[in-house]
């Protein structure tokens, strides 16, 4: 069955009929509802800094052979009946989380570590909400990478964030235990 994007703008649709849409453009499943998203601008930074940041944590957990890192708005469930869908900046899953996702379509089964790149327009009011929601699923460790300021906010729980400066080694915690990597180099184009 194919569904047309116009239908949506009248009824709730699910996570697996947003898949069997194809490329429809980049968007998120918001309560069932189709919330289109602008591509980033500033020129290709949020890029720049999501290939960086997902290059240093692949590299890291590759050769520890610790799961899998991805990038490129990758969905995951966050609520059915109706459905969420976010889509991830950057994720690190573990090879036993993996292996209990049971959708072929998105992740129903969180990631550990969730990385969100700010955009300019990005709304804090927005940026607060995603991160309570990869909390609420299961996500242990959210990084909110800010490109403008140059910062990077590690959240455990919506009150428990950390904020690291340029100068300052991001640790993957007990998340990715070794991992680190100067704030400054994630920036580096």
């Amino acid at each position: 069955m194919s569904i047309e994007v116009t239908d949506t703008e009248t009824r709730l649709i699910t996570g697996e009929e947003l898949a069997r849409m194809g490329d429809i453009g980049p968007c998120e499943l918001v309560e069932g509802r189709i919330v289109r998203m602008s591509p980033t601008g500033s020129k290709g930074k949020h890029a720049v800094v999501e290939l960086s940041v997902g290059s240093y944590l692949r590299a890291f957990v590759k050769e520890r052979k610790l799961g899998k890192v991805g990038t490129g708005e990758s969905g995951v469930y966050i609520s059915r009946e109706p459905d969420t869908v976010r889509g991830m900046d950057v994720f690190f899953i573990s090879h036993e989380r993996y292996a209990q996702a049971k959708s072929e379509s998105f992740f129903d089964v969180a990631p550990e570590l969730v990385v969100e790149i700010l955009s300019p327009d990005d709304a804090w009011t927005e940026v607060t909400q995603k991160i309570r929601e990869y909390l609420s699923i299961g996500v242990r460790l959210v990084w909110i990478v800010d490109p403008r300021t140059r910062r990077v906010y590690a959240y455990r729980t919506i009150t428990d964030v950390r904020e690291f400066t340029e100068a300052d080694d991001l640790p993957g915690d007990d998340v990715l235990p070794g991992f680190a990597v100067r704030v400054a180099e994630l920036f580096e184009e």
